[in-house]
């Protein structure tokens, strides 16, 4: 059977190799990795294949004899956010062995004179990630970057949710003669150029530990105008109905303040949100309770919603609190993309009911279940509690039938 070692080579320098990675690299006569870290442990008796792509390597070892020996090099350790994890089970009929190498993130802590087992542990290579939200809520947050996502555009995001003042630490060619180390504030960061393969510690002491454990916040927390929006208990109510997962993707439509949108992306804080509002001043003020609530996994999609959604990625799951009239044709478009989505729909008048009614009634695969929730909250009046009756609301849940 074909032996494979998947070497972690940690930061890049070859002197930081451990004794046991070296030896595996040594008698491996095949050597795949990048370029970069090829030209390191490369000689005229090992045959040598820049690539990183998985399908690749795979088409490799299965050209390889059963004498041979490959080594796959990866950067920094096999289990840190590793190709390591992709390569192991597309070689099912080889033997592989992994060799554990040092991460850039104990590099670059070990470099700081700091700990990082408090720390909050993010990607951003390659990933969506709420990047914004973990500095929020964490006093320490190391990140990887890459790709679009350079330390400067990243700064630049927290900038945009009031985060400007944090302390950044950016490692870049970690390793190498040419390593630097910047600390700045994140506003002076997102003004500087680093290349896009580098690292970062972002420190926050202001950083807030609390955690949205519930839904049905409670509306003063939200910046509020004489814009509509769905109140605490219809929000609960919609929000238990709805049962959004951490990885859902997720329409909002007619966001109006954005308290749904906000519970939303909290509730799916490894998923996504997209926020659909035609009112300039509902998309204004849903600006500002996204960056209160520090929720980068939540996009604002101004204008119409029906013609906005046929752009988007196929939602799981979708939250309808006002259609401008085209709830129906709205709803087709949502289905042609995900015939299962989970939908709840919110009205407080009896056409748009009767219309939800008569849509679901053609659509004999959906079973639809109707609430009517009526709220009362107490008013003072002198040393008396009036309870004063709010809006009875219709919270319409929609499932296809085998679910």
């Amino acid at each position: 059977m074909l032996q494979v070692n998947i070497v972690g080579i940690g930061p890049g320098n070859p002197e930081l190799l451990t004794f046991a990675a070296r030896q595996a690299i040594a008698k491996s006569n095949i050597l795949i990795g990048d370029k970069r870290m090829l030209a390191a442990f490369a000689d005229e008796n090992k045959k040598t294949y820049g690539t990183i792509k998985t399908a690749e390597i795979v088409e490799l070892a299965k050209k390889a004899q059963d004498t041979d020996e490959i080594a796959v090099l990866v950067s920094g350790d096999v289990g840190f956010f590793s190709l390591a994890k992709t390569i192991s089970g597309k070689l099912p009929d080889c033997n592989c062995t992994r060799y554990c190498g040092i991460s850039s993130l104990v590099y670059f802590t070990s470099k700081l004179e700091m700990s990082w087992d408090d720390a909050k542990i993010v990607s951003m290579h390659g990933r969506e990630q709420n990047l914004v939200s973990a500095v929020a809520h964490n006093k320490k947050v190391f990140s990887l970057t890459g790709g679009d996502n350079s330390p400067q555009v990243l700064c630049q995001k927290l900038c945009d949710h009031g985060l400007g003042e944090v302390k950044v630490y950016v490692g870049e060619n970690l390793s190498y003669p040419e390593e630097k180390i910047t600390c700045a504030t994140a506003e002076e960061i997102s003004k500087l150029e680093f290349p896009s393969l580098s690292v970062m510690l972002i420190i926050n002491e202001k950083a807030s530990a609390f955690e949205y454990a519930v839904h049905g916040l409670a509306d003063e927390l939200f910046m509020r105008s004489k814009v509509p929006m769905t109140k605490q208990e219809v929000r609960s109510v919609s929000m238990s109905k709805l049962q959004p997962k951490a990885t859902d993707l997720i329409y909002d439509i007619g966001a109006g303040t954005g308290s749904c949108s906000i519970e939303l992306a909290l509730l799916a804080n490894k998923g996504k949100v997209w926020a659909f509002e035609r009112n300039p001043v509902a998309v204004e003020l849903l600006g500002k309770n996204k960056e209160l609530f520090a929720v980068d996994n939540l996009e604002i999609v101004a204008g119409e919603a029906l013609e906005n959604i046929q752009k988007m990625p196929a939602p799981d799951c979708v939250f309808v609190g006002g259609s401008g009239g085209d709830l129906c044709d709205m709803l087709d478009v949502i289905y042609s993309k995900n015939s299962k989505c989970r939908v709840v729909i919110n009205a407080i008048t009896i056409e748009t009911l009767g219309e939800v009614v008569a849509y679901y009634g053609a659509h004999k695969d959906y079973e639809l279940e109707v609430v009517n929730v009526f709220v009362a909250r107490n008013k003072k009046l002198g040393s008396y509690n009036l309870m004063m009756a709010q809006n009875p609301v219709y919270v319409m849940t929609a499932l296809k039938k085998e679910d």
